[in-house]
């Protein structure tokens, strides 16, 4: 597996890439942003581990200009801030998981394995999934409507997707949290609330019938309403 690391600081670039390469891992470095933009297009990694305080373009410029071009790179943020914001604005950005600065290789391993399973075998990823008149290309990341195309940022695709693979069952906020963006914020964040607003709507564009519901005090689910 091919890793991209993005770092300016050249002890901490250089002394990851080592531990890369002695767990098995090919890997390209970079050292700012618009490096790693570079060494994306080029090299086609496979993940790509990201520091947000970098020269010129910072990470968070970097996530944000990739899935505007719609890739999908699984992406780890580094970062030496703590405050919860710069969390939250980190997977705003599209980010997948999130690392403190200083870190324990032994977790960073950890998050990276956990990205590489996001998509499991027994879930088919390339099958069509169907909610009614709702569509979903997982393999195209699209999703239609009654035949209209549905423009969905990668956050709220990936949401849609849990959702609707699991039709008619109830994921409470944790398992969301954690599915989604591998971090539970806890009960007092309306970080997925403003997300299922989004989803909602798009979906229910034309007053078309709600897909995705709130069950109070434990979570969502989407189900088509019986007439």
């Amino acid at each position: 597996m091919k890793v991209l690391i993005a770092e300016d600081d050249r002890a901490v670039r250089e002394s990851l890439a080592r531990a890369m390469h002695l767990e098995g891992y090919e890997v390209v470095t970079a050292n700012d942003g618009a490096a790693a933009l570079e060494s994306v297009r080029a090299e086609s990694p496979d993940i790509a581990v990201l520091d947000v305080s970098m020269p010129a373009v910072d990470g968070l410029t970097v996530c944000r200009v990739l899935r505007s071009e719609g890739n999908t790179l699984p992406i780890l943020m580094l970062t030496a801030r703590t405050e919860p914001s710069d969390r939250v604005a980190g997977l705003d950005a599209g980010a997948d998981d999130y690392v403190t600065k200083p870190f324990d290789l032994g977790e960073l391993f950890a998050r990276l394995r956990a990205l590489t399973r996001r998509l499991r075998p027994d879930e088919q990823p390339g099958a069509r999934l169907e909610l009614g008149d709702l569509v979903i290309d997982p393999s195209g990341r699209t999703v239609s409507r009654a035949g209209r195309q549905l423009e969905l940022s990668k956050t709220e695709f990936d949401l849609l997707e849990l959702l609707v693979r699991n039709a008619g069952i109830v994921l409470d906020h944790t398992t969301i949290y954690e599915r989604i963006w591998n971090y539970d914020f806890g009960p007092d964040s309306k970080n997925l609330a403003v997300y299922i607003g989004y989803l909602r709507r798009k979906t229910e564009e034309g007053e078309a019938p709600r897909l995705i519901h709130t069950v109070r005090g434990v979570g969502y689910t989407a189900r088509v309403e019986s007439s």
